[in-house]
Parts: C-alpha cells; sequence; structure tokens
C-alpha cells in the first residue's frame, strides 16, 4: 500500500501545491514518478503522458476561444453599462445588491460565458457604492464565487457544459458510460448546498463595515457611458456564441462563431485583433494547458496499475458506501484545494473513483454525485483557484480586502462544508 504508485504521486502533488509549487509543474513531476515508481521506464512515461493529454484537447480548445471572447468584451464598455443600469436600482438595498452580482457572476459562466474577466472590469467602480452602503466585502466575495461555482456544478451551459464533458469523458475512460443528459439529471442537486451557503454568508456578514473612499481607486463617472457600435458588435457576438453552444451543444464552436460574429460587427476592432486574441491567452492559456496536463496525468495512474491496489484498499478502510463516500469527498477536497482546479481534479480522481465506488456498490447517479462534487470541493477557499482569486482581485482594488481571510476562509466555510454534508447525504439516496 504505501509503495503504490497512485498514492505517492498524488500525495507528491498535494504536497507541491501545497508549497506554491506551479500548479502545472507540480503535475507533470508527479506523472514522471507514478511512472517511474509504476515500473514504466521514463521515455514510455512521457510518451504515455503525451497520447493521453488529446483526451482534454476540446476543453483546453473552449478555454482558449472563451478567453478571447472575454477579451473582446473587455474591450468595450457592456459590463459597466449593465452595472451601472442595475445599481439605479439597488443602491440602496444592500441584500439585492449582493444577490445582484451573485446572478451577474453566474451569467459568466453560462449566458456570457467569460468566466473571471468581468470582476476586475466591473466591481472596481462599485466599491464606492459599497463603501457608501457599509457592505462587507466578505459577502460579495461570497457571492461572486457563488457565481462563478454553481452554475458550472449544476447546469450544462456554457462552463458547465465544459464539466459534464469531462466528467462524461473520464467516466468513459474508466468504464462507466454516461451522457450529459445523465449528469445533468443528477448535478442540479449540486446548486442546493451553493444556495444554502450564499444565504447563511449574507445573514452573518449583514452588519455594516467600515471602508475607507481612496480617490484614486475611483474610475469614470458611468453615467457618461452608453453604447457604441463597439458595444453592439460585441453583444451580437455573445449572443450567436451562446445559441450556437445551445444548438449544437459545443462549446468551442459557439465561441469560434461569436468571435467571427465580433469581427463582422465591430466588436473587435480590426486594428486591435492581435492585442484582443493576446489578451486572451493571457487570460486562460495557462488554465488550458492545466487541462492538458490534467488528462496525460490521470492516463499514467491507469497505465501503472496501481489503481486496483489502491481501490482494494481504500474499500477496506472505508468499511462500506458511507465512510467511502466520505473519505472520497474528503480527498477531493484537498486535491482541488492544492491545484486549485475543479476541471483540472477530474481526470485525476476518476481513475481512483470509479473503479472504487463499483466495488463499494454505488449506483451510476451517486457515482456521478460523488465525482462532480469531490472535484468542485475545494475550488471555493483555495488560494490558487480562480473562484477567489477572481473576487479579490476586484475586491482590493483599494488595498482594504485580505485574498486569505475575506475571500478563501468565508468561501470555503459557507460553501465546501455544505457541499461535503449535502455530496453525502447525495451519494447515499441517489
Amino acid at each position: 500500500m504505501l509503495t503504490n504508485p497512485v498514492l505517492i504521486s498524488v500525495i507528491l502533488m498535494m504536497v507541491l501545491c501545497l508549497l506554491r509549487f506551479n500548479v502545472m509543474f507540480a503535475i507533470l513531476v508527479s506523472a514522471v514518478v507514478a511512472g517511474l515508481v509504476g515500473g514504466i521506464n521514463l521515455e514510455n512515461t512521457i510518451s504515455t503522458f503525451i497520447n493521453g493529454m488529446s483526451g482534454n484537447l476540446e476543453t483546453a480548445l473552449s478555454y482558449i476561444l472563451l478567453g478571447i471572447l472575454a477579451a473582446a468584451i473587455s474591450y468595450t464598455n457592456l459590463t459597466t453599462i449593465l452595472i451601472n443600469k442595475i445599481s439605479n436600482f439597488i443602491s440602496h438595498k444592500k441584500i439585492y445588491f449582493i444577490l445582484t452580482l451573485a446572478l451577474i457572476a453566474c451569467c459568466s459562466q453560462n449566458l456570457v460565458p467569460i468566466h473571471i474577466a468581468f470582476i476586475p472590469i466591473l466591481i472596481p467602480p462599485l466599491l464606492p457604492l459599497m463603501n457608501k452602503m457599509k457592505i462587507d466585502r466578505r459577502a460579495v466575495a461570497c457571492a461572486l464565487t457563488f457565481g462563478l461555482k454553481a452554475p458550472y456544478i449544476s447546469l450544462p451551459v456554457g462552463f458547465g457544459l465544459i464539466f459534464f464533458g469531462i466528467i462524461q469523458k473520464e467516466m468513459s475512460n474508466n468504464g462507466i458510460t454516461v451522457s450529459i443528459q445523465d449528469i445533468s439529471s443528477v448535478m442540479w442537486m449540486g446548486a442546493i448546498p451553493m444556495i444554502i451557503g450564499l444565504i447563511l454568508a449574507i445573514i452573518v456578514y449583514r452588519k455594516p463595515r467600515e471602508y475607507k473612499d481612496i480617490e484614486s481607486s475611483m474610475p469614470k463617472n458611468l453615467d457618461d457611458i452608453s453604447m457604441t457600435l463597439h458595444e453592439w458588435g460585441a453583444l451580437v457576438g455573445i449572443i450567436v456564441a451562446f445559441i450556437v453552444q445551445i444548438v449544437y451543444s459545443s462549446l468551442p464552436l459557439g465561441a469560434l462563431l461569436g468571435i467571427i460574429a465580433m469581427m463582422i460587427t465591430g466588436g473587435i476592432k480590426y486594428n486591435k485583433m492581435e492585442e484582443v486574441f493576446d489578451k486572451g491567452f493571457a487570460i486562460m492559456g495557462f488554465i488550458a494547458f492545466v487541462m492538458l496536463v490534467a488528462s496525460g496525468y490521470g492516463t499514467i495512474l491507469r497505465e501503472t496499475g496501481g489503481i486496483s491496489e489502491l481501490v482494494n484498499a481504500v474499500a477496506t478502510i472505508a468499511g462500506g458506501k458511507l465512510g467511502g463516500a466520505i473519505l472520497m469527498l474528503v480527498i477531493g477536497l484537498l486535491v482541488t484545494m492544492g491545484i486549485g482546479s475543479s476541471f483540472g481534479t477530474i481526470p485525476i480522481i476518476a481513475a481512483i473513483y470509479c473503479p472504487l465506488c463499483v466495488q463499494l456498490g454505488f449506483d451510476t447517479p451517486s457515482i456521478i454525485m460523488l465525482i462532480a462534487i469531490a472535484a468542485a470541493l475545494g475550488d471555493a477557499g483555495s488560494p490558487a483557484s480562480d473562484s477567489t482569486l477572481g473576487p479579490t482581485s476586484g475586491l482590493n482594488f483599494d488595498g482594504q480586502h485580505n485574498h486569505i481571510y475575506d475571500t478563501c476562509v468565508p468561501t470555503f466555510i459557507f460553501y465546501n462544508i455544505p457541499l461535503l454534508i449535502f455530496g453525502t447525504i447525495f451519494a447515499m439516496i441517489l
């Protein structure tokens, strides 16, 4: 058991991530160690790893194209205009304000899939308004993280379609065939603990909190901004991307046609095209490569032959379905906390969890739930996660919001704990 290549490799990966090594480097080193400990020579290890990377090519392409889409939108005033219109109605209602930010964040994952790119554009102009309303920014951090996480867990649209697609592919790679419809019929339940966590966060952080108004952080007057041909062109691209991904169930195709529509209608200016594409790669390029190496890592873990040994050992330790469910979710929490990506975690844990769940007697819906929740656990609360880095990037614009204590700790408490509890319950009753 202690010499199991999968166990040694996963522990090494977690330790490297917790020591703040680069995530992609940590996965690469752990993959090589898994291969060598598993008796695969270095040349074959690298070859197997590279071949395994092809499993997430579609996902990586989706991330790159969405990054370009997000970059194009960031060059317009669309999000600023939207929040200016909304703020006229909610400027004196704290709860409505926080819930509206959560809704806008949800749209960034599904309706307009630009991920965290909207936060540094949209949140800084709102800080003076938040200060005036004496809103505790920890509540806003929880609202933004909710919007960045709950939609992809529960809805097969935008990033949710990517998340569900990875689950489908990795379960198939490990002997369990499911469809996107099978996953969506189960994972809508994943939104329940997230909603509960959001409500609790708003209640706990409802008391007024004072912040200083810093003039240098004040952006230009929102009332002077209006829709131009540039904004209308970007809006056309967004609509095209959304419709295409719904009709054809293909996020890469939707994003590609959305970008083309922006070029045709002026949403992306010709003289800014290279700049937009470069920024798009900067936004999503690294995440795309993490997805590729994570897929290669999952392939290496399967090729070592150590999974079956580990499955038998964990099944014995678990002592039954309840213990197994709790153990798998806790392991998922630790892995995702280290990696910082739910999407990158799936290929790693699916290789172990699929055979383990079968041995423990879980049905397919329960296996879907365990893999999805185990991957999602830790996305909130991880210092390296986009779901926490994004909110901090906007809320700390004036230097008054701490990443660890004002974003990571609150989101960990209000989302990971409910997900762990409800994930266990759902896995047992499905």
